[in-house]
């Protein structure tokens, strides 16, 4: 079963890169801020904040509903052009980040794992990206974004590309592949993400039996 992270000391987190929480999203499939859905008694997202908290030293919040968060006491910014969904979301952190990369997580991944984005975010010194694939499938919900991705997102969405992969084309990505993932999260489950409440509800329940 995953286990809250434990804490970590400051001398133990990455520097040069920030945390960052992508919570822009409007839940159409979940009904309501799904952000704020509590596991055992503590929102989504503020479980996401504590694991990156354990790895970074700077996590902020990329949302165009700052109110929502305050609760987390986080620094946050907003979409410098409303409406464009992540991808939106991405450029205001990578504009605002006080590093020179971001790592990058949807607000409704709850089994996050800090053993990995650790990982991760020490990879591709010599890439713009850190982006995980599985089975073929790209994560760039829980990627590294360095500030030199900047001027190709800007070019993706002056081309109207809503896409949050539509820049990939022109970035230098370090893609980790599926068997170096599992080597630190067997269960992939860290990638695991609740867009529904029964998706949320299975979730709960398969924790409960394995806590059995």
């Amino acid at each position: 079963m995953h286990e809250d992270p434990p804490a970590s000391r400051p001398e133990s987190r990455i520097r040069g890169v920030t945390g960052i929480v992508l919570a822009g999203g409007k839940s159409r499939r979940y009904g309501r801020n799904k952000a704020l859905e509590p596991i055992q008694g503590v929102p989504i997202i503020e479980r996401t904040v504590r694991t990156l908290k354990c790895v970074f030293h700077h996590v902020l919040i990329s949302t165009n509903n700052p109110a929502d968060f305050d609760f987390l006491h986080l620094p946050h910014v907003e979409d410098r052009v409303p409406g464009w969904g992540p991808l939106g979301g991405l450029q205001a952190a990578l504009l605002a980040m006080p590093d020179e990369a971001g790592f990058f997580v949807a607000c409704d991944m709850p089994l996050l794992n800090p053993d990995l984005i650790r990982h991760m975010a020490r990879l591709g010194a010599d890439a713009d990206a850190v982006v995980p694939r599985i089975g073929g499938y790209l994560e760039p919900l829980h990627a590294l974004y360095r500030r030199t991705c900047l001027n190709a997102v800007k070019r993706a969405i002056d081309r109207g590309d809503h896409g949050i992969r539509s820049f990939f084309p022109d970035i230098r990505i370090h893609f980790m592949e599926e068997d170096a993932i599992r080597t630190l999260n067997p269960a992939l489950d860290a990638f695991v993400n609740v867009n529904r409440p029964g998706e949320l509800r299975r979730l709960l329940s398969g924790r409960e039996s394995k806590g059995r």
